[in-house]
């Protein structure tokens, strides 16, 4: 029998939680570095593609062999700026999350492959590894309300309080995810958070006391919208 939520059905203009585990519940990201390493890939595949410049580096006389090589790669990466949005994310030792609309039916293969092929390839060379780093396939569950929406953000945001790794408004270096993008103290112009926003009035403030209220109806009502979720999270 397929693992639950393996087996995914793919559909145009919806959300998406996306998330998986390390083999073996082992890390997948082991410093600031792989982390920073990711988010840049993210950055990279999410942005629109600056063609322009890429071909005056790769045309100027001027530029060094590295630079144009590096120019070319980029160029020939796919890129998701149109069809993709991350809505909010978080990256935790062992696993991640993500919260993705997809404009096109199974832009999201297509994104997590590109993504994720070159991260395992940068992953494994630089800790000298080789073989699978994800103990499956990742798994996806379609968002079918507004409610399922604006609680899986919370839930998202709120992942490494529950995992005890610290609080959902922590250094985002230490502990990435998109939460300080919501409250405006970051701009990653690649994470769309007006999307959850446009739900709350005083938008960042109302959304801030959501997040860090401690309210056990509120996490009840989470499980209910989405009885996928681990009760506790990964760890």
């Amino acid at each position: 029998m397929p693992r639950k939520n393996v087996i995914k059905q793919f559909i145009p203009q919806s959300f998406y939680h996306i998330y998986n585990r390390g083999l073996n519940k082992t890390d997948i990201f082991v410093d600031e570095q792989d982390y920073h390493t990711f988010l840049s890939y993210l950055k990279t595949y999410l942005l629109p593609k600056d063609t322009k410049t890429l071909n005056q580096i790769i045309s100027n006389p001027k530029s060094s062999a590295k630079e144009k090589d590096k120019a070319l790669k980029v160029l020939r990466l796919n890129n998701f700026s149109s069809t993709i949005s991350l809505v909010a994310y978080c990256l935790m030792p062992n696993h991640f999350h993500f919260l993705i609309y997809q404009e096109t039916d199974r832009v999201i293969v297509q994104f997590m492959k590109s993504a994720f092929t070159r991260y395992v390839g940068y992953f494994n060379h630089r800790h000298d590894r080789y073989g699978p780093l994800f103990e499956s396939h990742y798994k996806a569950v379609v968002i079918k309300s507004d409610e399922q929406l604006i609680y899986l953000s919370r839930y998202i945001h709120t992942n490494p309080a529950k995992s005890n790794i610290n609080q959902p408004d922590s250094n985002p270096l230490s502990q990435p995810s998109s939460y300080p993008n919501y409250l405006g103290t970051i701009n990653q112009k690649w994470v769309r958070p007006e999307t959850v926003l446009a739900y709350f009035n005083n938008k960042q403030k109302m959304y801030q006391n959501f997040i860090e209220q401690q309210d056990s109806d509120i996490e009840e009502k989470t499980y209910y919208l989405l009885p996928h979720l681990p009760i506790q999270g990964w760890s």
